[in-house]
Parts: C-alpha cells; structure tokens; sequence
C-alpha cells in the first residue's frame, strides 16, 4: 500500500493536477486540512471512502490514523494545500512513515505563488526587468528563518520577491525592502489565489501596509515585490527571444 501526499492546489477545486485527482478517486481513506483544503475536493473520494480532517490534530495522530488505514490495506491520500514542496510541513509526516516502512509517492501541485500570478495577468520573468523569483517567507512566532536566510539579507539581490504567510508583518517588510527596492517599487498582493473570496491589491512599497489593512487582507496571501510588476515603466524592458526575428532566421537556416 502506498501514502500518495497531494498537492491539492491553491484553493479552487479544480487546480487539483489530473494525476493527483486520479490517485485521490482510488485511495479508501483520505487525511485533509479542512482548514485549508476545498470539501469539493472531497467529492472525488471514493463513496466509501474514510475522510479525517487533520486541522486540529497532532502529528502522532495524524501518523496513527495512517498507520492503521496501511494496515487495513488501504491506499492513503494525504491532502496539502498548493505543493507539498512549499510550506507543507510534510517533511515531519514522510519521516515518521517511512521510518514505519510505509511507501511514500508526492504528487505535486499547483503552488499559491503560480495560482496568484495567473490572477494579476502577468509574467513574473521580463527579459532586461527581472528574471529570478525568490519564493520566502518571515520569521513568525511559530517559525524562524534559518541563519543567513533573514530578508534583510535575501533582498539585498534586488530580485522580485514572492512572500508567504507574511501580510500581518506588512509594516516590518517594507522597512526591510524599502533601501534596496525602493519606496516606489510596484507590489501586487493576492488573498485567497483561484477561491471565490481572491482579492487583489496593488500599491507602491511604500502604501502597502496601508492598502492591506484598508483591504483586510492578514492572512492566506502571497506578497510580490518587484520592478517585473509594472514592466512598462521599466527603460531597458525587451521582448522575449522566443518571439524574435533573430530567431525566426534562425530556424529558417537551420531548417
């Protein structure tokens, strides 16, 4: 029997990959964040399926619940919100059953930063504006950045940043980011990326406190910080190579 950890998407029920809504409509028991997951994902279960919802459950018996549905034969899907590469907290949960000789396969997922850039309509890699994306987060009561990963630091590059779980320390990031950004600097904040409730807003660094409290927005948002926001206004913004007539003559001669 195998424990299938899928990437459920970022929130709309149907950014869940083919592959993963696939496994997820043979596995007989199904852990979930139902915090966090869609219940129409749940739909794709098996009708009898054993559904747990985890949100309030510690990892021994998260771990257990597993541990019992392998035993009893079951293929087991364990739900995480966007991939389970970014913020899963499914390094805890893979160590624990493997260490139980319980076969693990992660099946990937649409991430929040994907779902939330599709939402502002543009590309966050502009030839001669910014092609690097630094996907981090701040240090909270809950969790720390290891040394060396503080954002001080990681902005000092300049790159577009992409911050999770960060909104509610919006005045603490644009003191940080200010001197190598700019207080000009274009952000676009995405809440709730792909749901029903998504909110978008857009202000200069400098406004973004502001603008986030005026909106309410304090959570489940992803931050993007960067001069690839507003390629237009940047002077040495060039088209992509891909489309160029150098490459067309190219292929031409090749061919």
């Amino acid at each position: 029997m195998t424990v299938y950890v899928i990437g459920a998407g970022p929130g709309a029920a149907d950014l869940i990959t083919v592959r993963g809504a696939e496994i997820l409509g043979r596995c007989r028991t199904c852990l979930y964040a139902g915090s966090l997951v869609p219940a129409e994902l749940l739909d794709r279960c098996p009708p009898d399926a054993v559904l747990i919802d985890t949100a309030r459950m510690p990892l021994a018996e998260i771990v257990e619940h597993i541990v019992d549905a392998d035993a009893a034969g079951h293929d087991v899907a364990r739900l995480h919100s966007g991939d389970p590469s970014l913020y899963s907290a499914m390094t805890e949960q893979r160590r624990e059953l493997v260490g139980r000789g319980i076969a693990v396969e992660v099946v990937p997922g649409v991430p929040a930063f994907a779902a939330a850039a599709a939402a502002l309509g543009g590309e966050l890699t502009v030839p001669g504006v910014g092609q690097s994306l630094l996907i981090t987060r701040v240090s909270t009561l809950s969790t720390d950045m290891p040394p060396g990963e503080d954002l001080e630091r990681l902005a000092s590059t300049g790159i577009t940043v992409a911050l999770h779980l960060a909104a509610h320390r919006a005045e603490a990031i644009v003191e940080t980011l200010t001197p190598h950004y700019g207080a000009d600097c274009p952000t676009a904040t995405v809440a709730f990326a792909s749901r029903p409730e998504e909110q978008i807003v857009r202000c200069r660094l400098a406004d973004l406190p502001a603008e986030l409290s005026r909106a309410g927005i304090r959570r489940t948002a992803v931050i993007f910080v960067g001069r690839v926001l507003d390629p237009s206004a940047h002077p040495s913004v060039s088209d992509s190579y891909l489309y160029s007539e150098a490459r067309m003559t190219k292929l031409r001669t090749d061919g």
